[in-house]
């Protein structure tokens, strides 16, 4: 299932003063044994982030595969993308699909939030359901067309046993889109 491009060369790194996304804040907690430590967290833009589950027909979800360079290597799973100002959960899904996939969708839900990592990260993905897609392409900031790869939800098992799928947002979204389909799951308002 792996794909067969050749991974982008790292010529250097450093370590950066900041980010267009995040910022280190430190927090002085005490808890309530009166233990005193300070913490550090990342804190995000605020806009949040979308993360889409497009739905091509009842069974086929449409995954990308992309370039991570957290990981330096291609990791197959779900569109995704941070919120632009002035734009609703819902808009960002649909430009988010329109750049990444070439669709957009007709009927949009969101399903849930998720926390990336509660421990120290402040930012929040909403997780949206996208069916009655239609085609229909924007120009992203993606430096690279991604590959798009239907997948049948009654093999999530199978997916999970792909060694380029470990982003647990996309786990998470998938099996949530899947009980939510099946009548399973309620979504959190």
């Amino acid at each position: 299932m792996t794909g067969m491009r050749k991974l982008p060369t790292i010529h250097a790194t450093r370590p950066g003063d900041s980010s267009r996304f995040l910022r280190v804040e430190e927090v002085d907690l005490e808890f309530s044994n009166g233990e005193k430590r300070t913490f550090e967290r990342l804190k995000g833009s605020g806009l949040g982030a979308v993360i889409i589950v497009p739905m091509r027909d009842e069974d086929t979800v449409l995954l990308v595969r992309e370039y991570a360079v957290g990981v330096e290597r291609y990791e197959l799973g779900l569109p995704k993308g941070r919120l632009d100002r002035d734009e609703t959960v819902e808009q960002g899904a649909d430009r988010e699909l329109k750049e990444e996939i070439g669709f957009g969708a007709r009927d949009l839900h969101i399903l849930t939030n998720l926390s990336v990592s509660p421990a120290y990260m402040t930012a929040m993905t909403h997780v949206v359901l996208a069916r009655e897609l239609y085609p229909q392409r924007l120009e992203g900031d993606e430096p690279e067309e991604l590959e798009v790869v239907p997948w049948r939800l009654a093999e999530l098992h199978r997916l999970l046993a792909e060694p380029e799928v470990t982003d647990g947002r996309s786990i998470a979204a998938l099996f949530i889109a899947r009980e939510y389909l099946a009548g399973r799951f309620e979504p959190r308002r």
